[in-house]
């Protein structure tokens, strides 16, 4: 079996049991019971919206974004499922910033749940840039069920990594 890179750090039972889904092949099933419908947000301004709303919703006072988008490359460059980045551009005699937020595609058809998930980790980067105890508690601030959707996350990319697309 492959490693189970998406879930280092977890707890020997919790790894066990994903192995005893992986092996009676119902990790893809469990999945589908729970999160039975993809998300039709495709296109990077439905993307942009999605997330602008999401950031005028929970997290009011914050950095502009300038530009959100799907990203194919990120996966490959970055072993990453989101990335937060700020750009700095001189324009005239002033220092410009811009944050940037781009998502991996495999994001592109997967649970509503699985993409609020990535989008509230990268908008919490906009307060907090380190994986800190600030952070994820902004991120439980942000989605409640924050560290439910981000394990599942990791178990559908589990799957996606064993036997390939489960939407």
């Amino acid at each position: 079996m492959k490693s189970l890179s998406y879930l280092g750090g977890y707890p020997e039972p919790v790894i066990e049991r994903v192995k005893s889904l992986i092996h009676a092949n119902q990790l893809g099933e469990q999945i589908l019971k729970r999160y039975p419908i993809a998300h039709e947000i495709r296109t990077d301004k439905a993307l942009y919206q999605y997330v602008m709303s999401l950031k005028n919703e929970r997290l009011k006072m914050s950095s502009p974004l300038s530009k959100v988008v799907y990203d194919d490359k990120i996966n490959v460059l970055h072993d990453a499922l989101g990335l937060h980045t700020m750009i700095s551009r001189i324009q005239g005699s002033r220092l410009k910033a811009k944050n940037e937020i781009r998502v991996a595609t495999v994001f592109k058809k997967v649970p509503l749940e699985f993409l609020r998930m990535i989008v509230v980790h990268e908008l919490a980067h906009l307060r907090e840039k380190d994986h800190n105890k600030a952070f994820y508690q902004l991120c439980a601030h942000m989605e409640p069920d924050y560290h439910q959707l981000e394990f599942d996350t990791r178990l559908y990319l589990t799957h996606v990594e064993l036997t390939g697309k489960l939407y």
